[in-house]
């Protein structure tokens, strides 16, 4: 995700928020930068999650497809709700957390931009991402908090 002062704007940033504009600012992608905060919440450091987690960078590869803030914040919602051994058990409302997500952001996102391609949002133009993705990966980022609040489950968990 190209970032410049595009989610400070006028602004005043939270912590989080000012987190996730350092992580762009070193070079991290939305599906990353997600990740990036959930695991920070918890405490946990996990490289090999975050280099996982760049293959949903541009659209899953760069390809254009499903946004990387889309597809990043239902990893979000997989690493609170998840399941990550054969012991344990998915939580029953993840599936439900990650459809809201998707509803939400379909509506708020695929209505305005015409879809929830990256390549949609971003018009196919490297120039627009800047003004569109930060704010985009921000509202994805408080969305997945709200749905796991909602569910009684909290952040950094």
């Amino acid at each position: 995700m190209a970032v410049n002062a595009a989610l400070a704007g006028s602004v005043v940033l939270d912590p989080e928020q000012l987190r996730m504009l350092e992580l762009a600012q070193q070079g991290f992608h939305c599906s990353e930068i997600l990740l990036f905060t959930g695991l920070e919440a918890q405490g946990k450091v996990n490289p090999d999650l975050i280099k996982a987690m760049s293959a949903l960078a541009g659209g899953i590869g760069f390809s254009g497809e499903a946004c990387g803030a889309l597809t990043g914040g239902a990893c979000l919602l997989g690493l609170y709700a998840g399941r990550g051994t054969a012991e344990q058990e998915e939580d029953p409302r993840s599936k439900v957390m990650i459809q809201e997500l998707i509803d939400w952001f379909s509506q708020k996102y695929g209505q305005a931009y015409g879809g929830i391609r990256c390549r949609e949002i971003t018009e196919d133009d490297p120039n627009i991402a800047p003004t569109r993705c930060p704010r985009i990966v921000a509202a994805v980022h408080k969305k997945v908090k709200s749905l796991l609040s909602d569910n009684g489950i909290a952040w950094g968990g």
